[in-house]
């Protein structure tokens, strides 16, 4: 599958259940409501899928959970993450 496709999916996957709870808006409202629940003050022909796909799954975690992305690259404790840094395998 090409990375373009895989964008596309994605982007459906995530922007659907936004949608849903707001069936009455278009599709151009709804992803105006979320670019600026982003912050996103630029034209909206400048809005780019990271961010529609970056703001639509922190919309889908709680606040006290762990933004995407760098959930992977957390340790635990300082002398594992320091370890790791440097290229050392800690288990």
């Amino acid at each position: 599958m090409s990375m373009q496709l895989h964008r596309i999916e994605e982007l459906i996957e995530l922007l659907t259940p936004v949608w849903k709870q707001q069936p009455e808006l278009n599709l151009v409202e709804i992803i105006a409501q979320i670019a600026d629940q982003a912050g996103f003050a630029k034209p909206m022909s400048e809005l780019t899928d990271d961010i529609l796909i970056y703001q639509l799954k922190m919309l889908s975690i709680g606040k006290d959970e762990m933004i995407p992305g760098i959930a992977k690259d957390c340790e635990d404790d300082f002398k594992s993450a320091l370890l790791k840094a440097r290229g050392i395998k800690v288990d």
